[in-house]
């Protein structure tokens, strides 16, 4: 997503986007997005800086850390960004920035629930959907 400085009127812009994960690389082993990120934009500027507050959504699947099933999140973040305004630079990339906060987001382990009673050390069934015959 990129912002044109000369395009930001003095009460503001509002620009709205959808980004594909693939664009900015944000598929990994665990995470994999259903839908592209849709992106809402708040941008105005004050003499010197621009600021600009997003709002992201989008679904994506991950794989639970203890039982390997794959689930579904709803990702919502909002965010806050400030640039100097440089007067030889007319386009600001928020791309980076966006990509960056999203990967931040990531979790380390994530699960399906917080309850979540992973797989048997054993026999290797999911001990969700009930106890094994293992002793």
């Amino acid at each position: 997503m990129k912002i044109d400085v000369r395009q930001i009127h003095p009460d503001g812009l509002v620009l709205e986007e959808a980004l594909g994960a693939s664009q900015y690389e944000l598929e990994t082993d665990i995470v994999k997005f259903l839908s592209p990120i849709k992106v809402r934009a708040a941008i105005s500027k004050i003499t010197n800086a621009v600021t600009a507050d997003l709002s992201l959504n989008a679904s994506m699947h991950m794989n639970c850390s203890r039982c390997l099933e794959e689930f579904e999140v709803n990702f919502e973040k909002k965010l806050r960004f400030s640039y100097p305004v440089d007067k030889s630079e007319a386009v600001i990339d928020l791309g980076p920035d966006i990509r960056e906060a999203i990967i931040f987001d990531y979790p380390i382990k994530p699960l399906c629930s917080p309850d979540c009673k992973g797989l048997c050390l054993k026999c290797g069934k999911n001990l969700n959907e009930g106890i094994c015959d293992c002793n």
